[in-house]
């Protein structure tokens, strides 16, 4: 199963590494897809951390060669990306094929400016809340929810159950694909 991660400068790095871990040890293929070829640069909430090569320059990247979709927080990159219309558009193709997506911190951002929200239930961090019930959603401060093909989490401390969810819901949907692929 091959994943996009969606993500630019300011990546909260946590919420990169650790969902991308368990998606590897999952059997998953995680891709890096971002503006622009090279690298970008993560960050520990203000500090700057590691750099992450760039697997897919976003301009060149199709949807449907990606089962799902993982979008990391971070405030900066929250905003980059929500403000990016390839970016937007790309995020929106996942949702109009009904492919899996995860969203974790600030990342819902992306996900209010594709117009995907209303009517679903999820969590973000908490200062998303307003913005997410200003667009349609049920906003709850749980550490994970999962609403149909969408997951959503709060922030770095919700890590581990964001991961688990995301192996288990990307895993049901490889499953259906297969028995799909074979009926």
């Amino acid at each position: 199963m091959k994943v996009a991660v969606l993500a630019t400068d300011g990546v909260e790095q946590v919420e990169l590494d650790r969902p991308w871990q368990a998606l590897e040890e999952a059997g998953a293929e995680p891709e890096l897809v971002s503006f622009e070829a090279g690298t970008i640069t993560a960050y520990d909430h203000i500090d700057r951390g590691e750099d992450r090569r760039v697997d897919t320059v976003l301009a060149s990247a199709d949807p449907d060669t990606y089962a799902a979709l993982v979008l990391p927080g971070g405030v900066i990159n929250g905003d980059f990306v929500r403000a990016d219309a390839d970016a937007v558009a790309f995020v929106q193709a996942f949702f109009d094929t009904g492919k899996p997506v995860a969203a974790i911190c600030h990342a819902p951002w992306v996900l209010i400016e594709a117009g995907v929200v209303r009517g679903r239930r999820m969590t973000s961090w908490p200062s998303l809340q307003t913005d997410l019930r200003n667009a349609g959603a049920t906003w709850v401060d749980e550490e994970v929810v999962v609403d149909g093909n969408l997951i959503t989490s709060r922030n770095p401390d919700d890590l581990d159950a964001f991961s688990s969810a995301i192996v288990e819901e990307f895993a049901r949907e490889s499953d259906d694909q297969a028995a799909d692929a074979t009926a």
